[in-house]
C-alpha cells in the first residue's frame, strides 16, 4: 500500500475532523431549536406586572402583598401557557364564544377612540335639533267629560247617552256640566293629561279613543273602565323638546352611540373589500326545497 493512501486514511480518522463535521451539521438544528425556544418564551414585563397590581388594587382597594403578587404572576403565566397550547391544538377554531370575543375586541379598539373624545356643546345642540323626537314629551290633551253609570241606566244606557250627546252638542263646549251626568271620583274638566296618564286613569281603550277625537265638539259614547263618557276635546298640545341643559346626559349617550355605530359601519365597509363573500343558495348546495 502506498504512503499517500495511508496518509489519506489517517486524515479521515482524525477526531478533530469528526467534531468539526458534526458541529457543521448540528448548527442549523440548534439555530432552529433556538428560534422555537424564543417563540415559546413567555416574557412577563414590568408593565404587565404593574397592570396586574393595578387591577388588584382597584378590586380590593389596596396594594397586593409580595405573596399575592407572585400568585398573580403565576396565574398570568398559566393563563398564557394555556392560551398558547390551546391555539397550538386548534381549540380556538370554530368556537362561537371565541369568535364573538375577538369581534368584541376588534370593535372596542375602533369605538373606544371614537367615544373617548367628549362632544362639544354645539355638537350636542346640533344633534338634538336634528333628532328631537326621542326626547319630545308625550302629547297632552285637555278635555271635558260627562259620565254615565251603566248601573243607573240599565236597559236605557245607549238611548240616554245619545239624547245627552245631542243636548251637549246644542249647548256647546262652554256648557256647565257640574250637574250633568252621574258622579264619578274623577274631575269632569281635565286641564292637561298625557296619553299615558289618561290610560292610567280611564284605561288604555279610552285613551286611544280620546287621541282620535275631533276638537271642539262633543263626541261619544267612549267606553272606560268606569262606564260610558261623552267627551269634548278642548286642546291637543304637541309634546315639547326640553332644552339641552335638562337632558344633556341622554343626548350625549345617544350622540356617542350614533358615532360608535357609524365608526363600526365604516370599519366593516372598508374591511369588506378585503374579504370576498360568497353566499351559496339552496340550489347551489343541491338541497331540496
Amino acid at each position: 500500500m502506498s504512503e499517500s493512501g495511508t496518509e489519506s486514511r489517517r486524515w479521515w480518522r482524525e477526531p478533530l475532523l469528526h467534531f468539526f463535521i458534526i458541529g457543521v451539521l448540528l448548527f442549523p438544528l440548534f439555530d432552529w431549536l433556538g428560534d422555537i425556544r424564543a417563540q415559546d418564551r413567555i416574557l412577563v414585563t414590568r408593565e404587565r406586572i404593574d397592570n396586574l397590581s393595578s387591577v388588584f388594587a382597584r378590586t380590593w382597594q389596596r396594594q397586593p402583598t409580595r405573596q399575592e403578587l407572585d400568585g398573580l404572576i403565576d396565574d398570568y403565566v398559566r393563563e398564557e401557557i394555556a392560551a398558547r397550547e390551546a391555539r397550538a391544538r386548534g381549540l380556538d377554531q370554530d368556537d362561537v364564544v371565541i369568535r364573538r370575543r375577538l369581534r368584541q375586541k376588534l370593535e372596542f379598539l375602533v369605538t373606544d377612540s371614537v367615544t373617548s373624545v367628549p362632544p362639544t356643546e354645539q355638537q350636542l345642540q346640533d344633534w338634538l335639533s336634528a333628532h328631537p323626537d326621542p326626547f319630545r314629551s308625550d302629547p297632552e290633551y285637555a278635555f271635558r267629560q260627562v259620565f254615565l253609570d251603566p248601573n243607573k241606566h240599565a236597559g236605557t244606557l245607549e238611548r240616554d247617552a245619545e239624547r245627552l250627546l245631542q243636548r251637549l252638542r246644542a249647548a256647546g263646549g262652554k256648557v256647565d256640566i257640574r250637574n250633568i251626568g252621574d258622579s264619578l271620583m274623577v274631575p269632569r274638566d281635565i286641564e292637561r293629561m298625557s296619553v299615558g296618564e289618561i290610560g292610567r286613569v280611564f284605561g288604555e281603550r279610552f285613551a286611544q279613543q280620546v287621541i282620535r277625537l275631533q276638537p271642539e265638539t262633543w263626541s261619544g259614547p267612549l267606553l272606560s273602565g268606569y262606564g260610558v263618557h261623552l267627551v269634548y276635546l278642548l286642546d291637543r298640545r304637541t309634546g315639547a323638546v326640553p332644552p339641552l341643559s335638562e337632558i344633556r346626559p341622554q343626548v350625549e349617550a345617544r350622540f356617542l352611540e350614533q358615532r360608535r355605530q357609524q365608526a363600526l359601519d365604516n370599519l366593516y365597509q372598508s374591511l369588506r373589500q378585503r374579504y370576498p363573500v360568497t353566499i351559496e343558495s339552496r340550489e347551489e348546495q343541491g338541497g331540496d326545497a
